[in-house]
């Protein structure tokens, strides 16, 4: 295994794997989906989650008093704006007392370095983990912006989260930030277009998800 993979979960999973080739589809409608991204989200919360801390206290169950875990550690969600808005409702289907921030990026055209221009954290988000997420790791820039921005918060436990992970991406992170976990539905290792796009994933997903951009064709 090449060394930026270490940290690297590529979800091997039939639904998952069914969910992502729908969202590439250009057919798919902006309502669909945005509601296969909630499901992504969701889907990949459970292994991106499975080591919150618990504790156990006793609860009256319909026979007996017993002990029984329940969740002891607080996280917070903070998307990439604006299309990781697109995987917060599924992240908080799993635990609704979720808290979410938000980091506003956009990535100049003609550099392709990301640039900031919101960034807002709960008060008490270096308390617990924080899960970075954004739909498409490609040029990894945002990703990485995004990162020093949440570490410099104080946040010592960061996962990122994506649907689409480029070889590009996944190896400035690794450089950079290689005590950060990522999760990604599908590992993407082909090259980068001219525009810095992956080619083999969805096209523009915060476009999709608002429905301000279709794929579909001309009939």
């Amino acid at each position: 295994m090449e060394d930026f993979l270490k940290n690297v979960t590529v979800f091997d999973h039939p639904l998952i794997a069914h969910k992502i080739s729908l969202i590439c589809d250009v057919h798919t409608g902006y309502k669909e989906f945005g509601e296969l991204v909630n499901e992504l989200s969701m889907l990949m919360g459970y292994e991106a989650l499975k080591d919150l801390k618990t504790k156990e206290v006793e609860i009256p169950a319909p026979i007996s008093t017993f002990k029984a875990p329940v969740l002891d550690e607080e996280f917070t969600i903070v998307p990439i704006l604006r299309a990781g808005l697109g995987m917060v409702e599924g992240l908080r289907m799993l635990s609704p007392t979720a808290k979410v921030g938000h980091i506003g990026l956009y990535r100049d055209e003609e550099t392709l370095e990301p640039q900031t221009y919101y960034f807002k954290l709960p008060d008490d988000v270096a308390n617990g983990q924080v899960i970075i997420v954004d739909p498409a790791l490609a040029t990894g820039g945002s990703a990485d912006a995004a990162i020093q921005y949440i570490k410099d918060a104080g946040c010592k436990k960061i996962k990122f989260m994506c649907l689409f992970a480029a070889r590009q991406g996944l190896e400035l992170l690794y450089k950079n930030h290689p005590d950060v976990p990522i999760y990604a539905a599908k590992y993407c290792p082909e090259p980068l277009n001219e525009n810095g796009y992956i080619v083999t994933a969805a096209g523009d997903v915060g476009d999709r998800v608002c429905g301000t951009t279709s794929y579909k064709p001309n009939k």
